[in-house]
């Protein structure tokens, strides 16, 4: 049974309601069709009230629901011929980090991705989206050969944040997120990047340094999970939905203190509910400014990047 997030609960009540009148209808064989389109209509009209009013907490809840569409779930919907590739050449490879090349709309492009897993043995297997350096070594080498070969570079960020234990901190964790941002800010190609659920601290930062930052409708993007902020605030990890407040880490807060630049809509009731259209709804967005990308030269786009991010950010 998929998950179920509390305050989602009414919703599936009634779907269900809905589901076992069809069904009885159709056993029956008797015409319920005007009890259907009323209970229809009401549903649509709970899931409005319900996802048109997310208190923060609840985008949090939402951007980590484990039937969210994880990184390869939009390369596999959004991206055909698509190469992965592997290995930071220094180390090894980090599975939390997803790399390759691929053709969106018919155009070669390189895409970078944190991925996280939808159950725990895969996401034991990707570190729960939490990188080592030699994901972030990797990611810098694919966005250099994309460079090389004039490729658009597409980034999904979802992760909690960069993988802090000993091993990653031994082989430079600091370092391989510093030089991540400091690359990312002087390639000479155009640079989208679309925060798909949680995009949290330093780790997320590493793939956002881009001309465009995108983020879906109920997707998060902040300096610290809820819960460590409430930790070193309030010495409280259970004052996470507080935290959540106060970071303003929604994409809507996020648009109107401008960090990002669109907000991609969702279908109605979040991405996890119908993941084709959540990526029917990523590639317009993508391709609207892409198209706007490739007609600026390569210079002028470096020195609009840097512009764009020292002038980030209002107080609000």
């Amino acid at each position: 049974m998929p998950a179920l997030l509390e305050f989602e609960k009414p919703i599936v009540e009634l779907e269900t309601k809905i589901n076992e009148l069809k069904a009885f209808a159709a056993e029956k064989d008797i015409d319920l069709s005007n009890e259907i389109d009323t209970l229809e209509k009401r549903a649509r009209e709970l899931k409005q009230n319900i996802y048109g009013n997310l208190t923060p907490w609840q985008k949090v809840q939402i951007a980590r629901h484990p039937e969210r569409p994880n990184a390869l779930d939009y390369i596999k919907l959004l991206i055909t011929d698509f190469i992965t590739l592997s290995g930071d050449r220094l180390y090894g490879d980090d599975p939390a980090v997803v790399g390759g090349i691929g053709r969106f709309d018919g155009q070669p492009v390189t895409v970078i991705a944190h991925l996280k897993g939808k159950d725990t043995k895969q996401n034991v297997a990707c570190n729960f989206g939490m990188a080592h350096p030699e994901g972030y070594r990797k990611a810098i080498r694919l966005m250099k050969q994309a460079e090389k070969f004039k490729r658009p570079v597409i980034c999904l960020v979802d992760t909690p944040g960069a993988y802090c234990g000993m091993g990653a901190e031994e082989r430079g964790q600091g370092e391989a997120i510093a030089r991540s941002l400091m690359e990312m800010s002087t390639l000479k190609i155009p640079l989208i990047s679309v925060i798909i659920g949680e995009g949290g601290s330093g780790g997320a930062l590493a793939f956002s340094v881009s001309d465009r930052i995108l983020m879906q409708e109920h997707a998060i993007f902040s300096v610290s999970t809820p819960e460590a902020c409430a930790s070193i605030l309030w010495k409280d990890g259970t004052k996470a939905q507080q935290a959540a407040a106060a970071l303003r880490l929604t994409a809507q807060d996020l648009l109107d203190l401008e960090v990002t630049d669109e907000i991609i809509a969702e279908p109605l009731g979040g991405a996890h509910r119908n993941a084709e259209e959540a990526a029917k709804l990523m590639a317009k967005s993508i391709r609207k400014h892409l198209g706007q990308l490739k007609e600026i030269a390569s210079e002028t786009l470096v020195d609009h990047r840097y512009k764009k991010f020292r002038a980030m950010g209002k107080m609000g």
